[in-house]
This record gives structure tokens, sequence and C-alpha cells, in this order.
């Protein structure tokens, strides 16, 4: 039996290498892997990659996912990414970090209408036509393609459909998911200006009127129980929550991941506290990730 803790052997993040044609969505896949939690660094020389891994170890720890983006960009560097590789697969093998290699490619006349598009030579192109640039990234990448996990091809697909792929592939129920913010606030201090949506609790009766009431929030729940028991309360909740819940569906099909719900009332204090936290609880029990953030709570 092994004298070895299983609990205090680290459980190391993947390492993933995105590599492929030009205009075939590296850019695209390098921030959507930053979005999914990865360490992304962008143009690596293969050569320095053993060091980038060391010192993501060291800073961000073990855990730490991370990808590389290696292309030909490189020049005369990009010839030993495959030596890397191989190194790289036999650091995982004695428990490294798993690699995982991403081709991206696209036909040659999407490529060619791409790089016409954003107007930038290829990077082979050197006094030729850019495809003959192509062609010579073909040749150079050839082995590599051969030798991917993942192979993507972008020829059909736009940038919300490749960042799908991408998500499909890495992301976890916890990455992918949207992230909904319910935002308390009081319109004395300002409305929140990073704000999705706001919905104004003026509408209601204001606690700060009742004695017993005044000095709580609406965190407790006298102040909740109140708020939540007055003429329209409820209407509006049955109505705003459905609202949010399809707007935010909406999101997550445009691979938007954030949403920021402001909620106000005079002071942010009574009113829109309470109805955050109760637009929160509503927003989990459908299945989102809600947070509830009471801006102003405490200023008064």
């Amino acid at each position: 039996m092994s004298d070895r803790d299983p609990e205090a052997v680290p459980v190391r993040g993947e390492l993933v290498v995105v590599t492929g044609m030009t205009g075939a969505g590296r850019s695209t896949a390098a921030k959507e892997l930053e979005d999914l939690g990865y360490y992304v660094v962008d143009n690596l020389p293969p050569s320095l990659l053993p060091d980038v891994v060391r010192l993501v170890d060291e800073s961000h720890g073990p855990r730490q996912k991370m990808a590389v983006v290696v292309d030909v960009r490189s020049g005369s560097f990009f010839a030993g990414l495959r030596t890397h590789l191989a190194e790289r697969r036999a650091v995982a093998a004695a428990g490294g970090r798993r690699t995982t290699l991403v081709f991206l490619d696209a036909s040659d006349e999407v490529l060619v209408r791409r790089q016409e598009a954003v107007r930038r030579p290829h990077p082979l192109q050197a006094s030729g036509r850019l495809l003959d640039g192509l062609h010579r990234e073909r040749r150079v990448l050839a082995d590599l393609r051969g030798e991917a996990d993942l192979t993507i091809d972008t020829t059909s697909l736009n940038v919300h459909q490749l960042t799908d792929r991408v998500a499909e592939a890495f992301g976890t129920l916890e990455t992918t998911a949207l992230k909904v913010n319910v935002i308390s606030f009081g319109f004395k201090y300002g409305i929140p200006v990073d704000a999705d949506f706001v919905a104004d609790m003026r509408f209601l009766p204001n606690p700060h009127w009742v004695p017993e009431l005044r000095h709580n929030t609406g965190r407790d729940a006298d102040v909740a129980a109140f708020v939540k028991a007055q003429p329209g309360a409820a209407e509006f909740l049955d109505a705003y929550v459905p609202v949010l819940t399809g707007v935010a569906d909406g999101y997550l099909r445009e691979n938007k991941r954030f949403m920021r719900v402001a909620i106000g009332c005079t002071g942010g204090k009574h009113r829109s506290v309470a109805m955050t936290e109760e637009i929160t609880a509503r927003l989990r029990a459908a299945g989102f990730d809600a947070k509830p953030v009471h801006r102003d709570l405490g200023r008064e």
C-alpha cells in the first residue's frame, strides 16, 4: 500500500493547446476558454511552454486550468511544437497536467474571405498572394492536424456557434451557467451604471414610515413580509421574474453569461432589498446561478 495520501496529491488543471489555420477562429476560441476560467496565453513560442506551465503552477496553483495559442506567427519557434507536445503528454502520463490539442480549420475560400475582411496579410504570405500563404501554412500544420485531440471546422460556423463548440468541449455546468446578479440600490445614490435591467420599487409603501420596521432592513423577516404583502407586490413578482428568465435563456443562446438586474427604492434599505431577495430566490428555483447584492445597505 502506498504511503502517499491521495487527498494530498494535487489535482492538476487541464492544459489546452490551441492551434490551426489563420482566420479559423483561434482568437475566438481563446476568448471563450478565458470566459470558462482558463488562464490564456496567446502567441506563445513553443519553447516557452514548460516555463509558462511552471509559472502558472507557482502563481495560480496546479488546479488552475490553462490554455495557450500557438501558431505560425511564432516563426522558426513553431517547428518545435510537436516535440514539446510529446513532452507535455509524457508529463501528463506521470501525473502532470492533461494536455489537449485543439486544431481549428476552415476552407481556403472562407479563410481568404475572412482575412480580406480584416484587411490583414497572411503571416506566411511574404510577397505572394494570400492564398499562397494559406497553402504554406497547411503544409506546416499537416502533421499537427493529424495529431489533434479535437478538430473544429469553422467553415460554416459563426462566432456564436464556435464559442458553443468550445463551451461544449471544455465548459462545465458551473462555467457555462448564466450568472445573475440581482442588485438592490437607492435611487438617491444613483442607478447602477452597469445594470442590464432596472426596476423601481417605489410604487410600494415605504416601511420607513412604520416605526417598528424603520430600523430593520429588507433582509429581516418582518420587513420582507410587509413589503411582499402590499398590493401589487405579488403581481409584480409573478410578471417580472418570467420576463427575466425568458431574457436569461436568450442571453445563453447569445453566449452572454452575465446579467445584472437592479432593483431600486428610495434609500436601498427596505423595499428593494426585500424584493431583491425574493427575485433571487425565484431565479434560483428556476435553475439560474443568481446572487443578491445589496449595494447601498448600511449607507443610511
